[in-house]
């Protein structure tokens, strides 16, 4: 839909300038005038006291929607090794494409990757679209973008799957813009709409205060960007097998305009909360940055890592990649500890699905302790210790 105003009603009122949260209208002349910068989400409609502005449709071509088949995951590989995150999209695509009747595949970018293929089939990946050249050994936007937007043209899949890292986050949105179609970022759940057959994203909105379903009726793909820690992973079975396509993969000169000089590793590629089975995680109620050498005592202990909350980030108590929460690392592990964690919404929203979740803290009224399983009302710098010290008596 597109937006124009009616000049004959115009009385230059100015209402609509000031209510458009895009800063889309200007006055000319005393007529308003709506420029590049409307997305017709019909604001000025609602303000204007004429009725001198209106929504009129577009002539926008409706795709045909059954020729698009198929959910696809896109498997992201660093170093020839696919990330934890495709085996969790691999799982959560099954159950969708079962539910629509539709196969699984799976899309890997690299260079000399083709061992990829035979692991991806394990995951339950009924197709493999590989993409192998030298200019896709270390990821770039244009590279990337280009090779998958040729195969999205020509196969047409009706889902794709992003995981919501760097790249996924970087990768997805370029896709949407070249597919005219939508994408839902950091979904946390994805089902399938019995009646038509769309595909339901549910994401946290407003801060997390609530929950948002989003549906893309009228184009394809569907696109969606899930973060890690958030599904199930799927069963590995080394038997499976699938089919191999190959995408075709050549550049002109200049088509990539970025070229990656060097890989510089940081503390954020060798921790991996996402795949901890145990996690020891401390707030503002540390009361100072050497709590975290306490908790990082009591992780070592268990052969678990150390997480945090985002005001010990904001902080500089520790560093982000071990942040857990809605602006951080969704977990779901076997044991988590929440260690002068109040429970912010931002942060339950992060660590919440955790088999079993262990709070400590002085105020017996925090949040945190509506979603642990068990609390325990104390000074931590007394309670570690003496849980550290039972551990050492079971041996």
């Amino acid at each position: 839909m597109a937006v124009r105003v009616i000049i004959e009603k115009c009385i230059g009122c100015g209402k609509c300038l000031k209510n458009c949260p895009f800063d889309a209208i200007t006055m000319e002349n005393k007529i308003a005038v709506i420029g590049d910068a409307c997305t017709s989400c019909g604001s000025c409609l609602d303000s204007c006291p004429k009725d001198a502005i209106e929504q009129e449709a577009t002539n926008q071509e409706a795709k045909d929607l059954s020729m698009y088949q198929g959910v696809w995951v896109f498997a992201e590989q660093r170093e020839g090794k696919i990330m934890p995150v495709v085996v969790e999209l691999l799982g959560e695509g099954k159950k969708l494409a079962a539910e629509i009747g539709t196969e699984l595949c799976a899309v890997v970018c690299g260079s000399q990757n083709e061992n990829l293929a035979a692991e991806l089939f394990a995951y339950g990946a009924e197709k493999v679209y590989l993409a192998d050249a030298p200019e896709l050994e270390k990821y770039t936007t244009d590279a990337y973008t280009k090779v998958i937007n040729a195969a999205i043209i020509q196969y047409k899949p009706e889902i794709i799957l992003f995981g919501a890292t760097h790249i996924g986050r970087d990768l997805a949105p370029c896709l949407a813009v070249k597919a005219n179609t939508g994408l839902t970022a950091d979904c946390t759940k994805l089902e399938i709409d019995p009646d038509d057959h769309k595909i339901m994203q549910t994401r946290p909105a407003f801060g997390g205060n609530l929950m948002a379903t989003i549906v893309c009726p009228n184009n394809r793909p569907q696109m969606s960007t899930v973060r890690p820690g958030v599904m199930d992973k799927a069963e590995y079975q080394p038997n499976r097998k699938g089919e191999v396509i190959r995408l075709a993969c050549s550049f002109e000169a200049g088509e990539i305009r970025t070229k990656v000089l060097e890989v510089v590793k940081t503390m954020a590629e060798t921790i991996s909360l996402t795949d901890a089975e145990i996690i020891v995680s401390g707030g503002m109620g540390l009361g100072k940055q050497e709590g975290f050498d306490l908790l990082k005592q009591l992780a070592d202990k268990l052969g678990g890592n150390v997480g945090a909350s985002r005001a010990c980030v904001d902080a500089g108590w520790i560093d982000h990649c071990c942040q857990v929460g809605q602006t951080g690392t969704t977990v779901k592990p076997k044991i988590y500890f929440a260690c002068g964690i109040s429970g912010a919404i931002q942060h339950i929203a992060g660590m919440q699905d955790s088999d079993l979740i262990i709070a400590i803290n002085k105020n017996e009224n925090a949040p945190i302790f509506e979603v642990a399983d068990f609390g325990i009302v104390g000074d931590l710098y007394q309670v570690i210790p003496a849980v550290m010290e039972a551990l050492d008596k079971i041996g």
